[in-house]
């Protein structure tokens, strides 16, 4: 399937919409995931800006039933030293404190399960350094992480646009010797993330967020702030 400009797929949001109320889904049913739509997913990836549009980057698509459990099984070996490092002993207020364990009771979830999402796409990154050099000495001009995330990002919206859900998980790389050695993944590539892709059951809508962007916006000097 080629994606055509314009085309109606998927629940047709806009925009600026789907960039709003796209949130991480951590709950999928066990509907299966079309093959068309992981492609139109990674023809958006492709579709995102690069230094040098030097795309450095590769997907694996993992649907196999062994893999997925192994992968979740690696998922939850790092999870469980993760947990317990994280979890904060106080709260400023009664609100925080409950949107801190109702996210958490989703991460909980979707460690449990796993191996019983649709799709998990690994996201891979050469280990090469994006710093050139000249007669005056190293340019760094920005880490090759940068040229990734992009990608990731349209990837995640594509899937958005597409009623699916999906959420960047990294607590794989605890453990990413062994990712590379369960799905043969040469050592010269970080895994540098890993989605979840599927059909969520919960709702789509404006995540709170702590800072918002008046908080964290200068205009033209540094401090000096503006309001809407």
């Amino acid at each position: 399937m080629i994606y055509e400009v314009g085309g109606d797929r998927g629940n047709g949001i806009g925009l600026l919409d789907g960039l709003m109320t796209s949130r991480a889904m951590r709950r999928y049913s066990n509907d299966p995931v079309a093959e068309d739509d992981i492609w139109t997913c990674l023809r958006a990836a492709v579709q995102a800006p690069s230094g040098g549009n030097i795309q450095p980057y590769q997907f694996v698509i993992v649907r196999d039933p062994d893999l997925k459990q192994g992968l979740a099984d690696i998922y939850r070996r790092g999870w469980a030293r993760y947990e317990p490092a994280i979890a904060p002993t106080e709260f400023p207020n009664d609100g925080v404190r409950e949107g801190w364990e109702r996210n958490n009771r989703a991460t909980v979830h979707l460690a449990e399960n796993l191996e019983h999402v649709p799709v998990l796409v690994l996201l891979l990154m050469p280990s090469i350094s994006m710093t050139i050099h000249d007669d005056e000495g190293p340019m760094p001009v920005g880490p090759t992480h940068a040229s990734v995330y992009p990608a990731i990002q349209n990837f995640m919206l594509a899937a958005r646009s597409l009623g699916l859900g999906t959420a960047m998980t990294t607590l794989h790389r605890i453990y990413e010797d062994d990712v590379r050695d369960l799905v043969g993944i040469p050592d010269r590539y970080e895994v540098l993330a890993m989605l979840p892709l599927g059909h969520p059951t919960g709702k789509w809508g404006v995540a709170p967020r702590h800072r918002s962007a008046e908080k964290i916006t200068s205009w033209d000097r540094f401090g000096e702030k503006r309001n809407p």
